[in-house]
């Protein structure tokens, strides 16, 4: 339905001054570029969600529909709106009120003064279209008020979807925004403020969940074929001709297309021919799979139509975006949630984002590292340390460099393998430099210590049968392909830390054990194995450096079990808890009842809780309740894993 011409309050020549002002940045920054995806549209709007939302949003208080001149909205991420209200007169800029919006104070359509303030006032106004459109939107809102070029005020503020009130939008080094910048610059410093990346992350899980009930329900296709189909669909929307015509095809040829556009993606991507069929080869179940090649009644364009449409509008604007979530791997951990699948058989244990960007800060990653992962599952770890590579780097030159030689991973399991490629290839980066394969493979082996990786990481696969395949094993092959005196970080059971075993005698041999931290003992729920974190420094007998070895007790990240969400941190203590570990680290601070430094050898306990001294100023009662506690639930969760265990081997 087509709606009337709005017509604008009546405007000064001065204020049309003001918005040719506006108008021109937009123009010179590329906002008007035909072929983009930015729409820039005045005093009214396309969008039926936008115009439902300034129905109410009248600065007369009586009805009828307001609109901020400019209104900015684009494709690629949808549910953030950028917005422009102009006034002439600097001194319209902002009321003397202006905190009142600012706190969020409600103010009245019935208040005369404050419907006056924003008629008036440029931020005010502004502020006043943002309250109404942050109930589906984030929403930048921009006031700008000068006739002149010279004498032009600017003030950006962002509403985040469902917030009460507004905050000044500010840089990641915490300046105001006091000019028009580009569109990539407001999506940028809109999105990587916590409340919306906290919003966004937490709608990407909710929407893993809803997504696996379809497959479960539509598609019928198996777990292992789940992820995949959604790093396949991811791979293909990167192609914007098929981004853009998907549900132009039959649900048979949206099928070959899918598999088709895949193909020519990873044919073009930077990957050594031999690797390319390894790749492809996963992704071939779901492209003859019967169920998403047919119509229903209920989805006449199909399953795939319906996967790829979803995927398209709720996870790319999210991946084009947060280039260090390892979007693949959040989706593959959650489907896990749902399964009783082979995780525990292949010791698939993923691991949580914040623990693979810890890893990037203890192994002191920056944009001359090379990072190697010899079990890298969907290639998370790889993910974090190259997103701090990145920020390190100053030139393209060093960006480049980065993604030709700074990522080393090897992964043995087919699907796997496609899963941590695919995660390469959607950020354009260390496609090359992936083995298929064991670690172990004299090839293998040979070929990623060529790279004379700086610093490791690794999660082993947990509870490997073979005594051969011991977690502490896989971490002394790790550390031997390092370059000389690089640094390895990896996380295992606490069980390689206490209980005594051969090979950290043949760890120490060859390298020092710099640290040791007790994490969380449910990290990685529902799995109930309580895990450590080790950091060695390589190719250094641990005899020779005759270093005292540092332990931590890091028991508690912020981190809590919701259920039916899992583990999240519901107050955002992590980035502070997370800075004080690392400094911690870094510096060898000892502080009683959380950190020590002790010389051990491969015969002692290596874990904080056998040399902590007792803190006795802190104990109490609560201490007490709380520590018995935590027992008991430790317990618990062993005790349900045990159950689990012995269910699964009579229904085999």
């Amino acid at each position: 339905m087509s709606l009337p011409t709005i017509k604008p309050l009546s405007k000064s020549k001065n204020e049309r001054k003001t918005e040719n002002l506006v108008r021109n940045s937009l123009m010179a920054l590329n906002y008007y570029d035909e072929e983009g995806t930015i729409a820039v549209e005045e005093q009214k709007s396309n969008s039926d969600a936008v115009r439902k939302l300034l129905k109410a949003a009248s600065k007369s208080g009586k009805g009828g529909i307001g609109a901020p001149e400019f209104i900015i909205s684009d494709i690629v991420t949808p549910d953030i709106i950028v917005i422009f209200e102009c006034k002439a007169d600097v001194k319209d800029h902002a009321s003397s009120r202006i905190d009142e919006l600012i706190e969020g104070i409600d103010l009245s359509e019935t208040d005369v003064d404050a419907v006056k303030r924003i008629q008036r006032f440029a931020a005010d106004g502004a502020l006043h279209y943002a309250r109404h459109l942050s109930k589906e939107f984030n929403v930048i809102a921009v006031a700008v008020s000068g006739e002149t070029k010279s004498s032009m005020k600017v003030s950006t503020y962002l509403h985040t979807k469902g917030a009460p009130r507004p905050s000044p939008l500010v840089t990641k080094d915490g300046k105001s925004i006091n000019n028009i910048i580009g569109w990539s610059d407001y999506v940028e410093h809109a999105t990587f403020d916590p409340k919306v990346q906290k919003l966004r992350f937490g709608e990407l899980m909710s929407f893993a969940g809803e997504l696996h009930a379809f497959m479960r329900d539509h598609a019928k296709l198996t777990e292992s074929e789940k992820p995949l189909l959604v790093s396949g669909t991811l791979i293909a929307l990167r192609n914007k001709a098929f981004s853009v015509s998907y549900h132009a095809h039959s649900p048979e040829n949206l099928q070959r297309e899918w598999m088709r556009v895949i193909k020519d993606e990873i044919r073009s991507a930077d990957i050594p021919e031999a690797k390319k069929d390894n790749m492809v080869q996963p992704y071939s179940s779901i492209a003859v799979h019967p169920e998403l090649g047919r119509a229903t009644s209920q989805f006449p364009k199909g399953i795939l139509h319906e996967l790829v449409k979803a995927l398209n509008e709720r996870v790319w604007p999210f991946i084009s975006v947060y280039h260090d979530f390892d979007v693949v791997g959040q989706f593959y951990g959650e489907f896990l949630k749902y399964t009783s699948g082979d995780k525990k058989a292949l010791g698939i244990v993923l691991t949580p984002r914040h623990i693979t960007e810890l890893f990037a800060l203890l192994a002191n990653v920056d944009k001359n590292s090379k990072v190697l992962d010899i079990c890298a599952g969907t290639g998370g770890f790889l993910v974090s340390a190259m997103h701090h590579m990145i920020r390190d780097a100053i030139t393209e030159v060093d960006r480049a460099t980065i993604k030709a030689n700074g990522l080393i991973g090897v992964e043995q399991q087919p699907n796997m393998f496609a899963l941590a490629a695919s995660n390469m290839i959607l950020r354009g980066d260390g496609k090359a430099n992936l083995y298929q394969g064991s670690c172990f493979d004299t090839a293998i082996t040979k070929a990623i210590k060529k790279h004379a990786a700086t610093a490791g990481m690794l999660n082993p696969p947990f509870s490997q049968s073979d005594a051969s395949l011991h977690e502490l094993y896989f971490t002394k092959h790790m550390l031997d392909c390092l370059g000389p005196h690089g640094v390895g970080v990896a996380i295992m059971p606490m069980s390689c830390a206490i209980a005594p075993h051969t090979a950290k005698g043949e760890l120490l041999k060859h390298h020092t054990l710099e640290a040791v931290m007790s994490m969380p003992d449910l990290l990685f729920y529902p799995v109930g194995t309580i895990t450590c974190i080790m950091v060695f420094t390589a190719h250094v007998p641990h005899a020779t450096s005759k270093k005292k070895t540092w332990f931590g007790y890091w028991k508690d990240d912020g981190y809590s079990v919701v259920r039916h969400r899992g583990r999240i941190d519901p107050d955002q203590r992590w980035p502070l808890i997370r800075d004080s570990w690392v400094d911690m680290f870094r510096n060898r601070e000892v502080i009683v009842g959380t950190s020590v430094t002790k010389h051990v050898s491969a015969s002692d306990e290596w874990c904080a809780e056998a040399y902590l001294e007792t803190d006795y100023a802190h104990l109490g009662k609560a201490s007490f309740e709380r520590t018995v506690k935590k027992f008991l639930l430790s317990r618990l969760v062993n005790e349900a894993a045990e159950s689990d265990e012995e269910i699964e081997g009579e229904d085999e």
